[in-house]
């Protein structure tokens, strides 16, 4: 079975940093692409960063400059590095992996910036 399990998540202060991870099991990350996603209450899911399967990464415009999308391959983990967080950016935070689509989900880890 697929399997993404997020970590990393919690409560921070404006101004603080926080790596999520998305270690997977039972599918290679070096041929699938990935992403983070984020959704708060009462809002959309939204995509935060993605990596396709050159290494190019793109990112939200909320979110440039601040956060790093990385993977490890060797590992089998992805990860998410946020810096200067900002109490906009609290949301369960997502980690997806695909081919076409994004087929696997993670079931989320919560960031709080307070």
């Amino acid at each position: 079975d697929v399997q993404l399990v997020e970590s990393g998540g919690g409560s921070v202060q404006p101004g603080g940093a926080l790596t999520l991870s998305c270690t997977a099991s039972g599918y290679s990350p070096s041929t699938h692409c990935a992403a983070w996603f984020r959704q708060a209450p009462g809002k959309k899911r939204e995509g935060v960063a993605a990596i396709d399967l050159n290494g190019g990464r793109t990112y939200a415009d909320s979110v440039k400059g601040r956060f790093t999308a990385s993977v490890d391959n060797a590992k089998n983990t992805l990860y998410l590095r946020m810096n200067n967080l900002k109490a906009e950016d609290t949301a369960m935070y997502y980690c997806a992996a695909g081919t076409v689509v994004f087929t696997y989900w993670g079931r989320g880890t919560q960031v709080t910036v307070s």
